[in-house]
């Protein structure tokens, strides 16, 4: 089953959850959660599994679970379509990768 790790570096207490972009080889995620009792993992987790069309429970944070620099794995998706599914992703929002949850702010 392919697989790929990603390393992310998470905002939480945002104004409002996205995927921001790749910087220095780290995937860069804005969260409303708060870094506390794991929300911001959780919230995090359930941005890239709706993103990249990847069921919640194929992820696993491998390190970093109280840092905002966290390594990700996936199972079920290889690195390059991953990094596809991304690029397309930021394609069509434009400058920033954005989930809506029901509260989207511009």
């Amino acid at each position: 089953m392919p697989q790929t790790r990603l390393r992310i570096r998470v905002q939480p207490g945002a104004r409002r959850t996205e995927i921001v972009g790749f910087q220095n080889e780290r995937l860069r995620l804005r969260v409303t959660a708060p870094p506390e009792r794991g929300r911001a993992n959780e919230a995090a987790i359930e941005l890239l599994a709706k993103t990249l069309d990847v069921p919640k429970s194929r992820f696993r944070l491998t390190r970093g679970a109280t840092s905002r620099d966290k390594v990700v794995l996936i199972e079920g998706i290889g690195d390059a379509e991953a990094r596809r599914r991304l690029a397309a992703v930021q394609q069509d929002s434009g400058d920033d990768l954005q989930h809506d949850d029901g509260d989207q702010r511009r």
